[in-house]
């Protein structure tokens, strides 16, 4: 069984179709929406191809209008892409990140899977880096030998006791240094992360073209072309 986890998207669509890898399954781990420019492709292609997704914060603020609650270098970007997947997902593409579970159990293979975007105790808004030891908390209690996260935009594995604590970064807007999409491969028990070049200028020509303030757009496209603000 081979499973690609992915996080993150944020409307980056070229990242998306340009995964490398075939599975058995995907699972994305939120965030689909904001900060990219195309999250109406992003959501139809998690939702036709994704066996297992979980809601994100910025999911959370397009299904439900509210704030994402973004750190305050990320508010006008967040701010400003929100307003604008907000004006271009259908209904029902909306209905459909509204209702996504805030947490996923699965299992596979004997292995107990336990999804969530932030972490346990703040699904949706918990930041915890790779180092913190909160995290010691929060997965004593989880009901899973295997712990996958996102959020943070940067990728790490962690053993915590008998648990092993999974992020494998940002598919869409990675904050590693370096522009290339981050994911993480589950294949027989063995993890991998993993990452990609993809086609960066052509997400920034589109960033170009959405309707949010210069100094946004310029912004956005830092991040893609350094993977840093």
């Amino acid at each position: 069984m081979k499973i690609v986890i992915i996080s993150d998207i944020h409307g980056n669509y070229d990242a998306l179709s340009a995964l490398p890898e075939h599975f058995d399954e995907l699972w994305t781990l939120g965030d689909l929406v904001n900060y990219g420019p195309e999250p109406g492709k992003v959501v139809d292609f998690v939702k036709k191809n994704a066996a297992a997704v979980v809601r994100g914060n910025h999911d959370h603020s397009i299904g439900y209008n509210e704030d994402p609650r973004c750190t305050p270098r990320y508010h006008d970007m967040a701010d400003a892409t929100r307003r604008y997947s907000d004006s271009v997902l259908s209904a029902d593409q909306k209905q459909f990140l509204r209702y996504l579970p805030l947490e996923r159990q699965v299992q596979h293979s004997k292995t107990a899977f336990y999804l969530v975007h932030a972490r346990p105790s703040d699904p949706l808004y918990g930041y915890c880096p790779r180092d913190s030891e909160e995290w010691v908390r929060e997965v004593e209690y989880v009901p899973a030998e295997i712990v996958l996260v996102g959020h943070t935009h940067t990728p790490f594995v962690r053993q915590i006791g008998k648990r092993t604590l999974i992020n494998p970064g940002s598919l869409g807007q990675p904050k590693t240094g370096n522009p290339n999409a981050c994911y993480a491969v589950w294949e027989d028990g063995r993890i991998e992360l993993k990452s990609y070049a993809y086609a960066v200028e052509g997400t920034v020509a589109k960033i170009r073209a959405m309707p949010v303030p210069i100094p946004v757009q310029q912004d956005l496209i830092t991040v893609l072309q350094t993977g840093s603000v």
